[in-house]
């Protein structure tokens, strides 16, 4: 980079964030107002950033703040996979969930999201994120690469957004200039480089890794792809990328590469790459089952089950302990693969308990988009009385049905109530309350 390039590149990173959404396509439509990300059919930016605690349109899933380059993951799966097809797809270091959500609304019901994130209380946060989404195709795991590298030949696409030394973010977040130092990004591609060793063997053959950091040295992003082409058999993948977009598109050793610079374009740095794993004798293999987990339902649990679901013909039900779950059928074998041999943090749709042959619907369920129209009460709330509701505050009971009620706003459920006489229980989960802004 030249030095006018670079000075350009300074100057933008004193500047002020963009703000940028991506709308559920199962959940909303486009957002009122806002233009969109050229590169992602469901993101949009916002001319401010308004008080997202503050909508409960967030909280039922209907957005997700996203970062505006990241969402370039979209325009790559879109050139690998078409429409019809539904992958297994991995995403290696998933949390908070932007990446994630986005996959899951492009795999469709019958392909599966593996989300997975090594630290347990970022796996907690990705896990609520995920339920918030409310798709029911995706299971979040809290395991190490080498765990998810023992499914051999199981994915059809990975993505490795890896921890990197955080130089695209500098705008976004001011202390990571703060923790950069040339040994942090010796550390960082020696981390990435593991990370890739561990998890290549569970990319099938013929399918596709997307590696893609936040940083722009060279070092962690083109040297660590040199280091994969040298070690693995790989080929290059042709990628579709607009030229009036301004993303910096290079190569190496024929392997497309794209890099986002905010003077170029409307969002932070990023850089990202694709390539296909060769091809040879596919010999998908698992780990043996370390423990059981799942049970069958009996006729009358799953004739209570399925009044909950809209579609419940695509859908298998499982008791785990004293609780129900929903999944897809499609991808329902390769769950229990998975869920059996590694530490699961949360799958498909939790139902809720039987009681007295009948659900106690738990919060879950309430955010599943496909949660049946007639099944129970709806209440539609005011703003005020959304916002009361997502506090954990009491609601007025002349609003509600005797008996459990989906609280909604503008029609998008926000979780469950129970009204009993003149009193009603608020069973928005604790953790999730807002606070008293």
């Amino acid at each position: 980079m030249g030095a006018v390039e670079a000075a350009r590149l300074c100057e933008a990173l004193d500047t002020l964030s963009p703000v940028s959404i991506r709308y559920n396509p199962y959940k909303s439509s486009r957002p009122v107002g806002g233009r969109q990300v050229p590169w992602s059919r469901y993101g949009y930016y916002l001319e401010e950033r308004p008080s997202f605690t503050l909508d409960p349109l967030f909280h039922g899933g209907a957005y997700y703040v996203q970062e505006a380059s990241s969402m370039f993951i979209e325009q790559l799966y879109r050139t690998l996979f078409t429409e019809d097809r539904s992958p297994r797809v991995l995403d290696l270091c998933a949390a908070p969930g932007g990446k994630t959500t986005l996959l899951a609304s492009l795999v469709g019901a019958e392909g599966l999201v593996v989300a997975n994130e090594v630290i347990r209380s970022r796996a907690l946060t990705l896990a609520d994120n995920v339920r918030k989404w409310g798709l029911g195709n995706v299971v979040v795991t809290n395991n190490d690469p080498a765990h998810l590298g023992a499914y051999e030949h199981f994915f059809d696409l990975i993505l490795v957004d890896a921890p990197c030394s955080g130089e695209g973010m500098f705008r976004k977040t001011p202390e990571a200039r703060n923790e950069w130092s040339p040994e942090a990004v010796k550390l960082c591609a020696a981390r990435d480089r593991r990370i890739l060793s561990d998890v290549w063997a569970a990319l099938r053959p013929g399918g596709f890794l997307i590696f893609s950091t936040c940083t722009f040295n060279e070092e962690e992003n083109e040297g660590t792809l040199r280091w994969l082409l040298d070690e693995y058999e790989a080929e290059p993948v042709e990628i579709n990328c607009d030229p009036d977009w301004g993303i910096v598109c290079g190569q190496v050793d024929g392997v497309p590469t794209f890099r986002f610079y905010p003077h170029r374009i409307e969002g932070e740095g990023f850089f990202a790459a694709v390539l296909r794993k060769g091809d040879a004798r596919l010999r998908e293999r698992v780990p043996k089952p370390r423990k059981s987990l799942f049970a069958e339902p009996n006729k009358m649990e799953r004739a209570e089950l399925v009044r909950w679901v809209g579609q419940p013909e695509y859908m298998q039900f499982a008791r785990v302990g004293d609780s129900f779950y929903a999944y897809y059928r499609a991808a329902f074998p390769a769950v229990r693969q998975l869920s059996e041999g590694l530490s699961v943090v949360t799958s498909g749709v939790l139902c809720g308990g039987l009681y007295g042959g009948k659900l106690k619907p738990e919060h879950p369920l309430a955010l599943f988009h496909d949660l049946a129209a007639d099944v129970t009460s709806r209440t539609d709330l005011s703003l005020e009385a959304a916002l009361d509701y997502l506090r954990k505050k009491d609601i007025d009971p002349s609003l509600l049905a005797e008996g459990i009620n989906l609280v909604t706003y503008e029609g998008l459920p926000l979780g469950w109530i129970k009204r009993i006489g003149r009193r009603c229980n608020n069973l928005y989960p604790m953790g999730l309350r807002i606070a008293h802004l």
